[in-house]
């Protein structure tokens, strides 16, 4: 469960295309940076002569559903490296079941292993300081799991990392934004740290 090829190609020059395919957490829904303008700036100084291009396709209100029916178009057309897949709440809240919800994230990955060979890696979404809310997002996290054990997918769980932060005496109204969910730019820029552990 790794990203070699893709660490490879960063550490040696080469053109890397990353995709993110997503929702409004992949999008930076409200904020100038996301988590992906933040995780650019730590590969790019990590690997300074990596030509990396990153293609953010995160659709604010969109379901795992919805990135299957654009899976062809937001991500095999684009040939790239490396895939994130970052989907969750939209699901959890809109009345898709755990199972109904791991079956789209396993078809997304399936229909993209079988016309690319693209390394891929799973996100879990951010935790929610409502105690019931983040019961039910975590029950969808843990389908998130299952699927990378399944298909040997590194699976980053962000809102783990947002919880050990919290723990160490950030507050969680510091990391999101009015409607308790969306990341403020210090949320988005915990989740890339969280993501560059992947790098």
């Amino acid at each position: 469960m790794n990203i070699n090829n893709t660490l490879h190609k960063l550490k040696s020059g080469e053109k890397v295309q990353l995709v993110a395919l997503g929702d409004s957490l992949t999008y930076g829904w409200m904020t100038q940076y996301g988590f992906l303008d933040y995780l650019e700036i730590l590969i790019k100084k990590k690997y300074p002569n990596s030509q990396l291009f990153i293609f953010n396709k995160g659709v604010p209100g969109d379901t795992a559903t919805d990135g299957l029916h654009r899976v062809e178009r937001d991500v095999i057309k684009l040939s790239p490296d490396l895939v994130f897949i970052q989907f969750a709440l939209n699901d959890a809240y809109s009345g898709f079941s755990a199972n109904d919800f791991q079956k789209n994230i396993e078809s997304i990955i399936v229909k993209i292993k079988n016309r690319l060979n693209p390394e891929i890696a799973l996100l879990t979404s951010v935790a929610i300081q409502d105690k019931n809310m983040n019961k039910v997002a975590k029950e969808f996290y843990m389908k998130i799991s299952q699927s990378g054990e399944k298909y040997n997918l590194p699976v980053i769980t962000v809102h783990e990392y947002w919880e050990e932060k919290i723990s160490s005496g950030i507050k969680h109204s510091q990391l999101v934004q009015y409607d308790g969910v969306h990341p403020t730019e210090k949320g988005y820029e915990l989740m890339a740290e969280a993501v560059f552990e992947l790098f």
